[in-house]
């Protein structure tokens, strides 16, 4: 395999399908940009009873269930991994953390470090905890040994976006993604691909 040749990985968790929106258009922009990408999801914890009660729950449940579920095998795939979630009271969601918590055995073993992470989020409110989760995901970064690429303001249209940690989009089943949220996800993938491929390019030169 070419050495400029990247593995991206697009996990993320979705409850009315704003995050799956955002995970389909950070994977497209991905794979464009060069990318081999596996998109998945995490397992869902919520009871059918819960899902079921929601229509835009139970719709993107339904919509989403050919979307392999995110394993182990993924991280150790992926050169760079981008986890996307919903806010929750200013934090990740407990179906990635869930996932993220199993990961202690690669962790463990240096599996996850010197790889390259980003991080997405959607909310139901304007701002509605949207840094905070992202700062809150990357905690997990920083234990793993990561390499943190966020987008910060290093393109004109993150300043109408307006968050440096990540794409974020007030969503909902009436708010679907606008053009804003579509560029700044494009803008993201990219970005994560692109230095993906210059350090992994930099570390096979340094032997």
């Amino acid at each position: 395999m070419p050495v400029h040749d990247v593995h991206v990985a697009v996990i993320y968790y979705s409850s009315t399908g704003t995050v799956a929106e955002l995970a389909r258009r950070i994977a497209d922009a991905a794979e464009h940009a060069g990318a081999d990408v596996r998109l998945r999801r995490t397992a869902e914890l919520a009871p059918q009873t819960a899902i079921d009660a929601n229509p835009a729950w139970a719709a993107n449940a339904a919509a989403t269930a050919d979307v392999m579920e995110a394993t182990h095998e993924d991280m150790l795939w992926a050169d760079a991994v981008l986890f996307g979630t919903p806010t929750r009271f200013g934090n990740v969601t407990s179906q990635l953390k869930q996932y993220l918590d199993t990961l202690g055995g690669l962790w463990h073993q240096g599996r996850l470090a010197d790889k390259v992470y980003s991080g997405f989020t959607a909310s139901a409110t304007r701002h509605g905890g949207q840094e905070s989760t992202l700062l809150a995901l990357y905690h997990t970064i920083h234990h793993f040994g990561g390499i943190l690429i966020a987008p910060g303001y290093t393109d004109p249209a993150k300043f109408i976006d307006g968050n440096p940690y990540g794409t974020s989009h007030v969503g909902g089943p009436d708010t679907p993604l606008d053009d804003d949220a579509r560029t700044a996800a494009r803008i993201q993938a990219e970005r994560v691909v692109k230095f993906t491929k210059a350090i992994k390019h930099g570390l096979a030169q340094a032997g």
